[in-house]
């Protein structure tokens, strides 16, 4: 990831809220708080323009340190963006369609900008997390689980697709999990965003005040990189850890995530609906109920999400946050968008059935390639440009959080260690943080088995 200066000035406009978003300096720490709790802390432009320009100034800084985003209140770091906002204003036809897609280029330069920021940044996800609230999170090198977190990407339920850099982060979660996300738009809660590697790290919410105040203490060397600073304060981080809640077991593991992997690594949606109703045994339940869910979905945009899981692992993090750009454009012209938000958000529409077009997954087929012209360039819409060129294939820091199930496999096959061993491996290489052993213990457990000698061997499905 190579450094290059923001080449473009962001900043408030006249008839932006005020105190919609709050910063505060104390001593190395910089903190984010967005600030509208009645709204969940929904994301809105004014909101934007605020934050880009502040952490501009703190990445030139030597004083800044650390920086912390947060949400007031103790519901949501961020509930996602202002779509209802967004679907008024494309009531208004093309003028109002162009006014959102403007936002979406705003919203995601302050992502790619958060993506590839050059200082440590700490993302709070206390409270209910989903779509724009990922966006501010999910790119940052520590994301911090509490057992209020409530993550989502819950686009496919309004007509729209899971985007914020979704397109990057997804597809590169363990097995199918991120397409299994990305379409059924389900929820995951607290330890369990920790878990499925969502979140880094762990803690209880009355701890993040405490935390907060220790992040200011800490000083760093002039000559120290970013990698030791890293260290530093995830050690700091875990210092606050006081245990996991013993009641909440790995909700992806075992047979259900085996039967997810089953179904959601097929390349078209009529083959996941297929895999899903041939689902029998202990995961029979559970795929007749996601069979349920994605038919109340928007067919276009499970047709779209899941070729943008497909192709999106492929994709740069510089040529996500373009292409989400090309996407989200076709969406503002969309009806599915402004159809669903209704449906979801307005009081007099709430409970009804959205009116999708096409109107039921059985009205499409593989023929149809509905999903294509949503990854085609619209020539009216320029192509993003970034705040800065900086750019990268995989995240620069994902050693941060919990061991990848391909960090696991390649333990194992050195060939030579226990299950017990490869725990204790990743145990130590994580400096003994809570949780590890739970989330390579439940890989071990479906991935591997273990021959006479105790050793353990990697089984590919």
């Amino acid at each position: 990831m190579s450094t290059s200066p923001v080449n473009e000035t962001i900043k408030e406009l006249p008839g932006d809220e005020p105190q919609d978003v709050v910063f505060n300096n104390l001593y190395g720490l910089r903190t984010i708080e967005l600030n509208r709790p009645n709204k969940l802390n929904a994301l809105n432009a004014s909101m934007i323009r605020k934050i880009v320009p502040r952490l501009v100034e703190w990445e030139k800084s030597g004083l800044a340190n650390v920086i912390v985003m947060k949400g007031a209140g103790d519901r949501a770091l961020c509930a996602g963006g202002d779509v209802a906002a967004l679907a008024k204003q494309n009531m208004q036809g093309p003028d109002g369609q162009k006014a959102s897609i403007d936002y979406f280029a705003l919203e995601y330069k302050l992502n790619h900008y958060i993506a590839t920021y050059e200082k440590p940044y700490i993302a709070f996800m206390d409270g209910i997390t989903m779509g724009g609230g990922v966006g501010l999170s999910i790119h940052a090198p520590f994301r911090i689980a509490t057992e209020r977190t409530v993550f989502a990407m819950p686009e496919t339920t309004i007509g729209f697709f899971p985007d914020v850099g979704a397109s990057f982060f997804l597809p590169r979660m363990n097995g199918a999990i991120g397409t299994y996300l990305a379409l059924t738009s389900n929820e995951l809660k607290g330890a369990n965003v920790f878990y499925s590697g969502v979140a880094t790290h762990y803690l209880h919410s009355t701890s993040l005040p405490i935390l907060e105040s220790r992040l200011a203490e800490l000083r760093f060397k002039d000559y120290d990189s970013m990698e030791k600073r890293l260290s530093i304060i995830e050690m700091t981080i875990e210092e606050y850890a006081t245990g996991l809640p013993p009641n909440e077991p790995v909700l992806l593991g075992g047979e259900l995530r085996r039967a997810i992997d089953r179904c959601f690594s097929k390349g078209t949606v009529s083959d996941v609906m297929h895999a899903l109703k041939e689902e029998q045994g202990p995961t029979k339940a559970w795929a007749e109920k996601t069979l349920e869910t994605l038919h109340q979905r928007s067919p276009t945009s499970l047709h779209v999400a899941l070729m943008q899981m497909r192709v999106g692992r492929d994709w740069s993090i510089s040529e996500t946050f373009q292409r989400e750009h090309q996407i989200a454009a076709q969406f503002m012209r969309h009806p599915d968008f402004t159809e669903g938000v209704s449906v979801r958000l307005s009081r007099e529409r709430l409970g009804s059935t959205p009116k999708w077009q096409p109107a039921s997954l059985e009205a499409v087929t593989p023929e149809d390639k509905i999903e294509v012209p949503f990854f085609q360039v619209a020539e009216d819409v320029p192509r993003l440009k970034l705040l800065t060129t900086r750019d990268y294939d995989q995240y620069p820091y994902r050693s941060l959080g919990v061991p990848t199930e391909e960090e696991v496999k390649k333990v194992v096959q050195e060939g030579t260690k226990t299950p017990h061993e490869v725990i204790r491996h990743f145990i130590e290489k994580k400096n003994g943080r809570q949780g590890i052993s739970t989330v390579v213990e439940e890989i071990l457990d479906r991935k591997t088995t273990t021959e006479v000698g105790g050793r353990a061997v990697w089984n590919d499905d």
